[in-house]
């Protein structure tokens, strides 16, 4: 009897650590945009129907707005701000970049404020380790200024 307590503790504590790393994120996998994908369409001009946020620390893809680290509130205000002039049927990109995708302190609370405010077309950026690695390096378009 006590073993068959002991087994059933166990397995309760298996799936709450099961549970708890298979943290559901704020977006679908269809959601996720390649890089490559973003920098052909900056390339050959196929972004006007398009807005390219970035709620990471710089800015440096062509084209995008900075909002500055999604996880200080005051740029989530500037985020929804901007986005509630924009129309809930356009096409919106956000990244980061400043570290690795699964650890980003900043997409996540940005990329739920693109749910809340019911964006058909919202997309978060793929960037699995860093801008550098995955953006700079590989020579995809960006602002004059970077």
């Amino acid at each position: 009897m006590k073993y068959r307590i002991f087994l059933l503790g166990a397995l309760a504590l298996l799936a709450v650590r099961v549970s708890a790393q298979q943290k559901k994120e704020p977006w679908k996998p269809g959601q996720l945009m390649a890089t490559k994908v973003l920098a052909d369409r900056i390339s050959n001009r196929q972004t006007g129907d398009m807005l390219i946020v970035s709620i990471g620390p710089d800015n440096p893809i062509r084209g995008s707005v900075d909002i500055g680290p999604g996880k200080e509130k005051e740029n989530i205000a500037a985020l929804k701000s901007l986005l509630e002039k924009t129309p809930r049927d356009k096409e919106v990109v956000i990244y980061c970049g400043c570290c690795p995708f699964d650890k980003c302190p900043n997409i996540r609370p940005a990329f739920q404020v693109l749910n809340e405010l019911g964006f058909k077309q919202a997309k978060l950026l793929d960037i699995p380790k860093n801008i550098k690695v995955d953006w700079l390096d590989k020579n995809y378009p960006v602002n004059e200024e970077n």
